[in-house]
């Protein structure tokens, strides 16, 4: 099909929001109104040279600005103005003249999704499910729109209004009487826009763009995003422009996808100029404004600085053996041996991920070849040099490590499940709960067992699939695919020699100080402290080594009488002392006295000035006793006080801290569900929440504490406290993150949340 259209290109960027750019108001010809996640609203003006400029920046939300709508010259309002809403639940109204807010419009429950200019009055949507109409800075009408979150709002020229929302329908109202419900999208409606002449258009989460007429026809439906899309637009000529998660803003003429202009990051909007040029929104923070007039586009030096953006940022996406490319080891890692014939290492040469095999009789890493992902939509995943359809991480409680369990979906799950057993050494007891693990986080929900079969370990039935359902031995209950969290997570990996060389550093730090030379070890203490690491280190006993009470006596000793400064490899010895059976025994009974030196130690670590190594000692020293049941009842009795002693580490820059606190918050929850302690439970929602919406967290300590929340909710007593702080608007941030596992967590939150 010939269509006459000129390729857009790049005009120029325009640099200034600190986040995610999230909205776009062309404002006629006073400029662009754009905003953020930075919580700001920025107006770019065309200086004389006809360059766009920040003019201004309007300062007043608390949390990150979405919606915009311009609101024309009148006599309120001479330059025009803004209407800006935010995930505070704010409507503020902004003269562009002076850039002050004129209104602040409180009254919406939960984030504000959608602005629309209706003569004279505002008409705003929310996650709250409502409407709101606002005249002259105060709410004179309100009504429930959707039984949903409503996510957009528009105006037709004939003068009802239209929205779009999470229960995945369009509504057309005139006043508060709904007039049509439009029904064909999958998934949420996530913007709506005016297409002169034709109807409404829309944007959804399900990947396609729809066109309808008023009276809910559909006149056209636009297939090509591969992802969420969050924005549509259409100019006088004809074209239509839409922006989505799958980093791609893309021109759509006659229904026709005509051009894909590629992003360093998520389109959040998408909008046309008077001019017919284009303006976006991106996750890296930076405004583009896309030509196809010759005389407007950028110089060769901007276009080619554009492409190498692109690339690098590809790059910095490539993934090699389901791992990024970044992220790698270089070739140094090829220095240290392997420990298994045959053991597999991916590094990265150059912009490639090459596999080295260990050849255990050589002693040597043999290179075995480059290591090739499929496209970027594949799903499947590598383990070991192997891809396959899925690499479950398995976490099989008591405070074990995760365990990798790669899957294909021809595979027969008995079969799997135990030579996977066999090969992690695990009981085969274990049998039943890891096929009931792969089939429902396979999906495999059409399967079941032949009762004419009892396999001779567990005495269950046998796995035939592609049988319709006879016993109810799946559970029809809705697939998460992160939570419940069941067992404990502890830090369990140490670098023992570092440990004693810093000790023995400090040691002798003490004994050439005249002062404290009193306090420093005597060369039988050293030794005992090295005969404890080896006991430590020397795993594979631990059903049977012991420790001497003089051992606990001296490290309690010197918990007690080293300086502040010196004292955190001594804590560290304790964190893996916990996790001995006989030496966590022999601890216990030092922690449940009535001079309890954990909380002295506790209480000594969190009181500013603070140590950052004895923070992160002391507190993985306290979330490893979630390993043994013992401390149970201690960690329950002192929670409130360890909870508040480490809240500091939430917002510490240290990554290593929130990660600790994170896992701390999870162990917790694990815990406090089990006992059904509402208040623990209150408490540690609370804290893990604060982490969930922190922008500033790193992903590994948020996804932990988004882990929490979930369990909280799907097992615990909390889920009306956390609708109530909230929750819904996290989960959907997190839901819209670039982080996969973020991203997971959040849609298993956001599904809780719905549930009756």
């Amino acid at each position: 099909m010939d269509i006459d259209f000129k390729e857009y290109q790049l005009r120029c960027e325009l640099r200034g929001h600190e986040d995610d750019v999230r909205g776009i108001c062309v404002c006629g010809s006073e400029g662009i109104a754009t905003s953020s996640r930075d919580r700001t609203v920025r107006l770019w003006s065309l200086d004389d040279s006809r360059k766009f400029v920040s003019s201004k920046i309007l300062l007043g939300h608390t949390s990150f600005v979405g919606p915009l709508a311009w609101i024309p010259p009148n006599s309120e309002f001479p330059h025009g103005g803004v209407v800006s809403g935010g995930m505070d639940t704010l409507v503020c109204v902004w003269d562009l003249k002076t850039g002050e807010k004129v209104h602040t419009l409180k009254g919406h429950q939960l984030q504000v999704t959608g602005i629309a200019f209706d003569d004279g009055d505002v008409v705003s949507s929310s996650v709250d499910c409502t409407l709101k109409r606002w005249r002259n800075g105060q709410s004179v009408e309100w009504w429930e729109a959707h039984k949903a979150p409503v996510q957009a709002v528009i105006k037709l020229p004939s003068g009802e209004l239209v929205t779009g929302s999470s229960d995945s329908t369009l509504k057309l109202w005139r006043g508060k009487t709904c007039l049509h419900t439009f029904q064909g999208h999958s998934d949420t409606v996530r913007c709506l826009s005016v297409m002169s002449g034709l109807g409404i258009l829309s944007a959804s989460h399900d990947g396609s763009l729809r066109l309808w007429a008023v009276s809910g026809e559909v006149l056209m439906e636009m297939v090509g995003h591969t992802a969420i899309v969050y924005s549509v637009d259409s100019h006088a000529s004809g074209l239509i422009v839409s922006g989505s998660e799958d980093h791609f803003a893309k021109v759509w003429k006659d229904g026709v996808c005509v051009q894909s202009i590629e992003h360093p990051g998520c389109v959040w909007d998408a909008k046309f100029m008077e001019n017919g040029d284009i303006v976006t929104a991106c996750s890296d923070g930076v405004v583009r404004i896309w030509t196809v007039d010759q005389d407007n586009v950028a110089d060769q030096l901007e276009l080619d600085l554009y492409t190498s953006q692109l690339s690098q940022y590809k790059a910095s996406r490539k993934r090699v053996g389901g791992l990024k490319l970044e992220e790698l080891p270089d070739l140094e890692a090829l220095k240290i041996p392997g420990t298994t014939d045959g053991q597999t290492k991916v590094v990265r040469e150059g912009d490639n991920g090459v596999a080295y095999g260990w050849n255990m009789k050589e002693q040597k890493w043999d290179k075995i070849g480059e290591v090739v992902d499929g496209p970027e939509e594949s799903n499947r995943q590598f383990f070991d040099g192997i891809q396959y359809d899925y690499v479950f991480d398995v976490d099989i409680g008591d405070g074990m490590p995760t365990r990798k369990l790669p899957y294909n979906r021809s595979d027969n799950p008995y079969d799997v499940a135990d030579k996977w057993l066999l090969k992690e050494n695990l009981p085969l007891s274990f049998r039943e709960q890891i096929v009931q693990f792969i089939l429902q986080n396979t999906g495999q929900n059409n399967t079941t067992f032949d009762a004419s079969f009892r396999d001779p370990f567990t005495g269950s039935h046998a796995y035939v699939p592609g049988q319709p359902s006879r016993m109810s031995d799946i559970s029809a209950k809705p697939t998460f695919k992160h939570i419940p969290k069941k067992g404990m997570l502890v830090f369990d990996a140490a670098q023992f020699d570092g440990i004693l060389k810093k000790i023995s550093e400090f040691n002798c730090a003490l004994q050439s100080d005249q002062e404290k030379q009193n306090l420093s070890l005597t060369e039988l203490n050293v030794s005992r402290l090295g005969a404890i690491v080896k006991i430590l280190k020397d795993t594979s006993h631990y059903h049977s080594s012991k420790f001497a009470d003089s051992d606990i006596a001296l490290l309690l000793n010197l918990l007690r009488s080293w300086p502040m400064a010196m004292i955190f490899p001594v804590i560290d010895i304790v964190r893996m002392l916990v996790l001995h059976p006989d030496g966590a025994i022999l601890l216990q009974k030092h922690f449940e006295a009535e001079n309890d030196i954990l909380m002295e130690v506790i209480k000594k670590v969190t009181v500013n000035p603070t140590i950052p190594a004895n923070l992160l000692t002391s507190i993985r020293a306290v979330t490893n006793l979630f390993r043994n049941l013992c401390y149970y009842n201690w960690l329950q009795k002192h929670r409130s006080e360890i909870l508040d002693a480490f809240s500091s580490c939430s917002s510490s820059p240290n990554k290593n801290l929130q990660l600790s606190y994170s896992t701390l918050l999870l162990n917790y929850a694990v815990l406090l569900i089990e006992t059904k302690d509402q208040e623990g439970q209150s408490q540690v929602l609370s804290a893990a929440l604060e982490i969930g919406e922190d922008e500033n967290v790193e992903v590994d300590p948020k996804f932990r504490a988004l882990v929490a929340v979930g369990s909280l909710m799907l097992e615990g007593l909390v889920r009306k406290t956390a609708l109530d702080f909230d929750v819904v608007n996290i989960a959907k941030a997190a839901k819209g993150s670039k982080e996969g596992k973020i991203a997971e967590i959040g849609s298993d939150i956001e599904l809780l949340t719905k549930r009756g």
